[in-house]
């Protein structure tokens, strides 16, 4: 059954990856720009045919590690007048960020159906307190509803519980509204606990019912995704910080096996995972980093702005160097999840 699950991940992941491509791919055709080949995965060709309209190669090739769609002019000078390098610059941006912005909507589509088909949404309004909760002896009480935790402002129950999760290990301001009124805690302490090195704030109440209408599972699903993408920025600021550090990062092999528990658990819980690594493809495409589709988009903007050309020379370079430094950071985490197989 394991087989099963792996070969699910596998599948997520290749969809993902051909969804990002089919963004570049759809607008590049929109502006006629010329198109040599899209391609599914890396590396050799396992099956390849040449369109006769359009003269387009599509393929799938042997690792399905990427996959890209080649034009004329993206890395070099070219004279087809409708090569990628000849397009305006706004058409180029929107080709770029296209790959990005597909896997962010994938994942607000999913989470939807993941919100619609579930059997219970909650109100960010307390319900009742565990035994061992502390947060109800510094003000908060049952039927408060909260509305700010720790400066951020709160729509939904996933998201505070997210809130009381990343921020809730150190004291922090609540803003509830009670009997019609707002009131202000200060310095509400949660209980905390250790979670791979990582101390986190754990929720010590529960939260109350509400009315599972479509205005709801809207609602619901845009903050869950909203929540999702904070993970990606998050994280990354906690790796900045020295928050969390190399060693609790996940390559391929570690996602896959999160998405393999995932799926031995649930089809939500799969899904759950499955948005998640959505937004983390789109929204880690998008930074300004040389060798990501972010990168590509600063330069433009910075060529559109001074009214010159980077050379492609220069540009080619910044993003060999830095691709090489992703692969080997793509190397490492994966030889530690390896690693961790055998632990």
């Amino acid at each position: 059954m394991i087989v099963l699950y792996i070969l699910i991940a596998i599948l997520l992941f290749g969809f993902l990856i051909f969804v990002h491509e089919l963004g570049h791919y759809t607008f590049a055709r929109i502006f006629h720009v010329t198109i040599e080949e899209f391609a599914l995965g890396m590396g050799p060709k396992i099956l390849s045919r040449v369109s006769k309209k359009t003269n387009i190669r599509y393929s799938l090739r042997l690792f399905p590690i990427g996959g890209f769609v080649s034009m004329p002019g993206e890395d070099e000078v070219s004279e087809d007048p409708n090569s990628f390098y000849n397009k305006p610059v706004y058409q180029k941006i929107i080709i770029t960020i296209a790959g990005g912005l597909t896997n962010i909507v994938v994942g607000f589509i999913v989470m939807f159906f993941i919100v619609a088909f579930s059997a219970q949404l909650f109100a960010p309004k307390v319900s009742n307190f565990a035994e061992w909760s502390t947060s109800n002896t510094y003000g908060l009480k049952e039927n408060d509803v909260i509305v700010q935790f720790a400066g951020n402002n709160v729509h939904t129950a996933y998201e505070l519980a997210y809130d009381i999760q990343w921020k809730g290990a150190n004291p922090v301001d609540i803003v509830v509204e009670r009997d019609g009124e707002r009131v202000v805690l200060h310095d509400v302490v949660f209980p905390t606990e250790n979670a791979s090195g990582i101390d986190i704030g754990v929720r010590d109440f529960n939260f109350t019912e509400t009315d599972k209408t479509l205005g709801m599972v809207i609602k619901d699903s845009f903050y869950r995704s909203i929540v999702s993408i904070r993970m990606v920025y998050d994280s990354l600021w906690g790796l900045i910080t020295g928050k969390f550090n190399i060693n609790q990062m996940s390559g391929p092999v570690g996602i896959t096996k999160v998405m393999v528990e995932a799926a031995e658990t649930s089809a939500t819980s799969l899904f759950s995972i499955f948005v998640i690594i959505a937004m983390n493809l789109g929204i880690f495409n998008l930074l300004p980093i040389p060798a990501l589709d972010g990168g590509r988009i600063l330069i433009m903007l910075i060529e559109w702005i001074t009214k010159k050309r980077i050379s492609m020379k220069v540009q080619g370079i910044m993003n060999m160097v830095v691709f090489a430094l992703l692969i080997l950071l793509m190397l490492y985490v994966t030889f530690k999840d390896i690693l961790s197989f055998f632990n």
